[in-house]
Order: structure tokens, then C-alpha cells, then sequence
């Protein structure tokens, strides 16, 4: 496992000696072993991600039940102590005094500390180290899903599963721990409580008990699905909402807010709906109990008093039924509820799962060795690639680049020219033939050493929501302040970025771009991807409409830039400016997936075929539409 970012667990926040310990019990980033097919059940996929809490949670959960019992412990006491209160006064300190005094000292001291452990244990351990833990671990295993696997599903909506994934694990185990092992042993101890007293004490508290599992059950089988409908309709909100958020600009543009507005009141009113669904078994579960605690209060006090008026009980066991009784009234619509929020939230892990669960699909083979670039030669052989579908993309394609070969890529949109470079930087996986850079198939190498070697400049370059120096250096993060300026000088951008600032007052290279580097002119956003590809400088250059967001002065004056990048390297750029790719070494024209013509610029124009044609066609420079 890569150690990147590993180093963030270690940077803890200064807290109390007591807080620090608990917080510290639990390192949220420890490495762990990361699988191309993840769990897709939900009790493995529990198990699997709160694997280094394991520990802890047996703690947790003797501290629950050990905190039941003391609860229930202390109703047996108060039993006991309104009989010792029969006792003629005199002597009642003299021969219970001491046993008060233990009692006094338990509850300062043993009860305190047994009580903070278990919540310290919750709060500080459990809850957001779990979260984090889940969180990290869910955000690893989606960032090495392919660039065809984001492609087919809404950003927001998988950046919602993978924050509230991780929550709900969360939440699952604390209302375990808080409610589910506490009650649990709570209702061990009130039968053993009231059994000793009088076991038939036992019988209208089963009376109450079973129809109480029942419910339980009733409403447990019923709240999953619909909660994780909830949250599959809370998925769709928030994807449609940043859809149109992301694309804020078209929507302006083109005057839709109205329609953006109706199309998520569409998903907001199913939200709505299937929250409404929801809600109504909380309704009825909350009329049941009430007829359930009338019948446990009313039965097991209605008893302990007919004991008590025939002899069979104390005052004692009577105050202690009934305080117990109470206490368990006040309890059960908590259990229920708790019970019921933690089957919600194992139905938000569910959903989650349809998206964290997926398998890594396009992976390094095992045993894959970096790619070792000595020259930088391109060779494909017989190239198919139709996106799973009958036609379109690439149909056996051949083509072998010498290393240090400049070569334009020529085409009508849908000539298959794009497809062509995402197979060579394996964003997919050819469904056909091969691709050898020095003679290494592509597909037996790591990605990571293969995107290395590879610089590209696309026609839409955007930028991260971070500043300048941060944008430019993802090329090379190593790399010092002077070779970034350098490389912003050689894409003549170093002059506009001095005079950048953002809305919290940053200047030049420390101004923030905005998402996607809206804050940014398209021209500027070019120069400052171009800035990051020439400090990358990999041997291997991919210019996919690298110029067409510049004006013409801007052009003209990074023409050189241009020529300076290539020297040297494996060129292939793609342009429907032809002006930009005529000095090439070698044009190839593609055509529905296919190379038709491969040859010089002059060469082309000689043979008077499609090249030609878009050549004669082209105004200022464009490619236009093949007839």
C-alpha cells in the first residue's frame, strides 16, 4: 500500500492528557491491504472496514453491559433500602452505615469512571475515528476506479455516498454499543431482578416483552428497504443539484434555471415522498408502544401491589418493580428508536455500498513493472476499442511512431482521434489488439510509471480549486519555485498571474483559481496547463486541442513555447487548426476508426484525398465538416 498521505494520522490536535488517550487508541490511516473486489454484503463490508476498532468494540460493549447492570443494580438497591427505612431509627445508621458509605463512595468514584471510560470509549475512540477511517479507506478504493467508471455516474451523488457511507458506519455501532448492548443487558438484569424478588413478577414483563420483539421485528423489516430508499432519493437530489451547479454556466446562458429548478423539484418531491413512507412506520411503531408500556406498567406494579396486599412482597420489591417498570417505559420508545435509526442507517450503508462496493475493474497486472522509457517509440498493432458497444471508436488500427516523431492526428469529430489517446495513456482497456511504448505492452506495465512518462495538454484544461503554484506544480510537486516560474515564463503566463488576486485577498501564484478554474479566462486556464505539462517535461507529449482556447496573439507568442516542449520528445498532437500541426513530420487522418492517409503535410496535399479536402475547406485555420 502506497504510504501517501499516511502521514496525516500522525498530525493530532493537542487535547487533555484524558481525551489524547482515547483519541489515540485508534490510528483512523494504518495501512491495511487494498482489494480490487471489495465486499458488497453488508455484515463482510462492516467487518472488513472496522477490522483495527475490533478491540475496542469488545471493551465498549462489557462496558455497556457492565453499565446496564450497574443501572439496574442501583433500582435493586433502592428496593432494598426503602425496606432497611422500616427499621426503628436509632439503629438504623449504627447497623447500616457503613453499607451507605460504600454505597456513597461506589457512586463518587466507581460509577463515574466506569461511566466515562464507556462514553470516552464512544465519543472520542469510536465516533470519529471510525468515520474517518471509513471515510479514507471508501475515498482510496473510489480514486482507483478508471476515468471510463466516473464517466458513467454523477460526481455528486458519489461524493455523497462517500461522506455519508462512512457517517452511518459511525452511527451504526454507537447506537449499537449505546442502546442495542445496553438494553440488551438491561433486560437481563430487570428479569433477573424482578425473578428474585418474585418470579411471578417474570410474567407481565413477557407479556410486555414478546409483543415488544414483535413490533421490533415488525418495524426492522420494514425500515431497511425504506431507508435506503431515502437515501438513494437523497443521492439523486444532491447529484442533480451539483449538476447543475457544476454547469452553472450553461444553465445561465442558456436561460434554463426554470427547467434546472423543476428537474430537482422532480427528485426533491421523490425525496419528499419516499421520506413521508418512511416516516409513517416511526408513526405507527409510536402508537404501538404506547398501548405496550400502558400494559407493562399497569401489569407488573398491578402485581407487585397484589403481592404486597397479600404478604407475598415487600414495600421494597414494590418500589422496585415500579421504579424499574418506569424506567423501562422510558426506555423502550429509545430502544425502538435507536434500534429502528440503526437499521436506517445500516440501510444508508447499503446504498453506499452500490458505489464503494464496486470492483476495480481496470487494474495493474500482478507482478507489473514500471515502464522504463529509453527513447520513447510508439507502436500500435491492430488497436480495437468500441466502449462495449458494436461500432464506434477504433477498428484495427496500426501505426508505429519512431521515438522522437512528431505526428498530427487528423479527423472529423467521432474519427476515433480521442479514443486513440485514452487507450494510450489506459483510461480503458483496448477490447483489441496492443499498445508497446519501447517495446512494453502498455497493459503489463504499472499505470502510475505509464502517466508519468506522458505530458498531455487538453482542449478543455481544467484546473483544481487550489492556487496557481499548487495547479502548476502538480506536474512535478517536487519541483522548486524557480523551475515553476520558469516553466510559467515559457507558457507566457507568469505575466497575468502576478496580477491575479482571490476573494481572500491572495496574490499571484498563492490567488486560488476557483472549481475547475472559473475565476480564470479559457486562455488563461491553457497557459497555466501548459506551465504544468512543461514541468512535468515527460518524454512522451499528447497536445489534444492544446491551442484552441488561446487567442491568436496569444497563440503566435507561445508558438515557440510549443516547439520547445516537443524538442526531443514522442509527439502526437490532435488540432482541427491545421495551421498548428502542417510542420509536423507526419500527419495521420483518421476516419471512423480507421487510419486512411499517413504522410507530410505536403505529402497529403499531393494525394489530393481527405486531408486535402479539409485543408481546402478549412476557414481561419478550422477543420470543417467533411461532406
Amino acid at each position: 500500500m502506497s504510504d501517501t498521505g499516511l502521514h496525516l494520522g500522525s498530525e493530532r490536535l493537542k487535547a487533555p492528557p484524558v481525551f489524547g488517550y482515547f483519541e489515540r487508541l485508534v490510528d483512523p490511516y494504518t495501512p491495511y491491504q487494498e482489494t480490487d473486489t471489495p465486499p458488497t454484503r453488508l455484515w463482510p463490508f462492516l467487518w472488513d472496514y472496522t477490522r483495527p476498532l475490533h478491540r475496542v468494540f469488545a471493551v465498549t460493549a462489557g462496558l455497556s453491559t457492565l453499565v446496564a447492570f450497574i443501572e439496574v443494580g442501583l433500582i435493586a438497591y433502592l428496593g432494598r433500602l426503602v425496606d432497611l427505612l422500616d427499621k426503628d431509627p436509632n439503629i438504623f445508621w449504627a447497623d447500616h452505615g457503613l453499607e451507605l458509605l460504600a454505597m456513597a463512595a461506589f457512586f463518587l468514584t466507581l460509577r463515574p469512571l466506569i461511566q466515562t471510560a464507556h462514553t470516552a470509549l464512544l465519543n472520542q475512540t469510536i465516533n470519529p475515528n471510525l468515520t474517518a477511517l471509513s471515510r479514507w479507506r471508501a475515498h482510496r478504493q473510489i480514486m482507483r476506479q478508471s476515468v471510463g467508471w466516473f464517466e458513467n455516474d454523477f460526481a455528486g451523488r458519489i461524493a455523497n455516498r462517500v461522506m455519508q457511507t462512512p457517517q452511518a458506519v459511525a452511527s451504526v455501532m454507537n447506537q449499537f454499543f449505546e442502546a442495542v448492548a445496553f438494553a440488551a443487558a438491561y433486560l437481563v438484569g430487570a428479569f433477573a431482578l424482578l425473578a428474585d424478588a418474585d418470579l411471578r413478577l417474570v410474567l407481565p414483563l413477557l407479556a410486555w416483552f414478546i409483543p415488544y420483539l414483535l413490533l421490533l421485528r415488525w418495524v426492522i423489516k420494514r425500515i431497511k428497504p425504506a431507508s435506503q430508499a431515502s437515501s438513494d432519493a437523497r443521492s439523486v437530489v444532491t447529484g442533480r443539484i451539483v449538476d447543475g451547479y457544476t454547469n452553472i454556466h450553461s444553465v445561465k446562458m442558456f436561460a434554463h434555471a426554470d427547467a434546472e429548478l423543476g428537474y430537482a423539484k422532480e427528485a426533491i418531491e421523490g425525496s419528499r415522498t419516499t421520506l413521508m413512507r418512511e416516516m409513517r412506520l416511526y408513526t405507527i411503531m409510536d402508537l404501538a408502544l404506547v398501548f405496550l408500556n400502558g400494559v407493562l406498567v399497569v401489569g407488573v406494579v398491578g402485581w407487585a401491589l397484589s403481592l404486597w396486599l397479600g404478604g407475598l412482597a415487600t414495600v421494597g420489591v414494590v418500589a422496585a418493580a415500579a421504579a424499574l417498570v418506569l424506567r423501562l417505559n422510558g426506555m423502550s420508545g429509545w430502544i425502538m428508536w435507536a434500534v429502528s435509526q440503526l437499521f436506517q442507517e445500516l440501510g444508508v450503508v447499503a446504498e453506499g455500498l452500490e458505489t464503494i462496493g464496486q470492483p476495480v475493474t481496470l487494474t495493474d497486472t500482478r507482478g507489473a513493472a514500471p515502464l522504463a522509457v529509453t527513447a520513447g517509440r510508439i507502436e500500435i498493432d491492430g488497436l480495437s476499442h468500441h466502449y462495449g458497444k458494436a461500432k464506434g471508436g477504433l477498428d484495427r488500427v496500426s501505426l508505429v511512431i519512431p521515438a522522437g516523431q512528431k505526428v498530427g492526428l487528423v479527423g472529423a469529430s467521432g474519427a476515433g482521434k480521442s479514443t486513440l489517446i485514452k487507450l494510450l495513456l489506459r483510461f480503458y482497456d483496448a477490447e483489441g489488439g496492443v499498445i508497446r511504448i519501447d517495446g512494453q505492452d502498455i497493459s503489463g506495465v504499472t499505470q502510475n510509471s505509464l502517466r508519468h512518462a506522458i505530458g498531455m495538454v487538453q482542449q478543455d484544461s481544467a484546473l483544481l480549486h487550489r492556487s496557481v503554484r499548487e495547479n502548476i506544480l502538480y506536474g512535478a510537486p517536487q519541483a522548486s519555485d524557480t523551475a515553476m516560474i520558469a516553466a510559467a515564463r515559457q507558457a507566457e503566463a507568469h505575466d497575468f498571474i502576478l496580477t491575479l488576486e482571490d476573494t481572500e485577498g491572495r496574490h499571484g501564484y498563492d490567488a486560488r483559481v476557483g472549481e475547475r478554474g472559473v475565476k480564470l479566462s479559457g486562455g488563461q486556464r491553457q497557459r497555466i496547463a501548459l506551465a504544468r505539462v512543461i514541468l512535468k517535461d515527460a518524454p512522451i507529449l499528447l497536445l489534444d486541442e492544446a491551442t484552441s482556447a488561446l487567442d491568436s496573439e496569444v497563440e503566435a507568442a507561445i508558438q515557440d513555447t510549443l516547439v520547445t516542449m516537443m524538442d526531443g520528445k514522442t509527439v502526437i498532437a490532435i488540432a482541427h487548426r491545421l495551421s498548428t500541426i502542417a510542420r509536423m513530420d507526419r500527419i495521420v487522418v483518421m476516419d471512423d476508426g480507421r487510419i486512411v492517409e499517413d504522410g507530410t503535410h505536403d505529402e497529403l496535399l499531393a494525394l489530393n484525398g481527405r486531408y486535402a479536402r479539409f485543408w481546402a475547406r478549412q476557414s481561419c485555420g478550422f477543420l470543417g465538416e467533411d461532406a
